[in-house]
């Protein structure tokens, strides 16, 4: 479902602090119920499986997508000198001290987008050709249609390329509202569906890995002061655990 711009510009992403000279071109609600944690999830998703044009059954977003890397081919619009660090630079150079030091996120394997940073409820990746530079953002946002649930949103941002940017983009908003996006949304949430009992699974190991540390890490009295005087004690490895824990959990 499309959504109005202010579902993006209203909310305090990272993003608008690094792309304010970017033009906001759509925002959609994805197919994603989940809780407040599954970002990482669907990045992953992203990253691997959805943007896979054979994963996408529409004739006409495969048809489209072929003509479109034909005339890229043809015209020049995907070479090298124009992508990014040539023709423009990455948005990677524009972030604050904190976001450069964050995870960086997964590069999509089958497009070439890179990824800019991800946070525990949005991520951004980018590309740049002869025509525009873009942004795909994904937020993890609250879901208003079930109580307590999260979905994702996607928001795209660009910033065309002269004339010829101009021109392209206004010539390709048909096909993308007709063609592309719905045929999109609709792998997305298929894909999201299929992977839910993986999704579980993986949650239910972490809560038994957790549940194990916690009961590891119990005990009192005399047996706590041998483990801490043989070395062998939960405390100075619990303490060091915690940034490897940390690193996981934002990667």
């Amino acid at each position: 479902m499309r959504l109005p711009r202010t579902a993006h510009t209203d909310r305090p992403w990272r993003i608008h602090e690094i792309a304010g000279d970017f033009q906001l071109e759509d925002v959609w609600a994805l197919p994603t119920p989940g809780g407040p944690d599954d970002l990482a999830y669907l990045v992953r998703q992203f990253a691997e499986g959805q943007n896979d044009k054979t994963s996408i059954g529409s004739p006409v977003y495969r048809a489209l997508f072929a003509i479109r890397w034909k005339l890229g081919a043809l015209l020049g619009w995907d070479k090298p000198d124009a992508g990014l660090g040539t023709r423009v630079p990455t948005l990677r150079d524009r972030l604050p001290d904190d976001l450069r030091d964050a995870p960086r996120g997964p590069d999509p394997e089958s497009v070439p987008m890179r990824a800019v940073y991800q946070l525990h409820d949005e991520y951004a990746a980018e590309l740049a050709n002869r025509t525009v530079h873009g942004i795909m953002h994904i937020g993890w946002v609250p879901d208003p249609t079930q109580p307590g649930g999260y979905r994702g949103q996607m928001a795209v941002l660009v910033k065309p390329n002269g004339v010829l940017g101009k021109a392209y983009m206004l010539g390709i908003k048909p096909f993308r509202y007709v063609g592309v996006y719905p045929a999109l949304l609709r792998a997305v949430g298929r894909e999201w569906a299929a992977s839910a009992a993986a999704r579980e699974a993986d949650r239910a190991a972490a809560c038994a890995t957790a549940g194990t540390d916690t009961k590891a890490g119990s005990g009192t009295g005399a047996d706590t002061a041998t483990e801490a005087g043989t070395g062998t004690g939960t405390g100075p490895d619990k303490a060091a655990a915690g940034p490897d824990k940390e690193r996981a959990k934002r990667s």
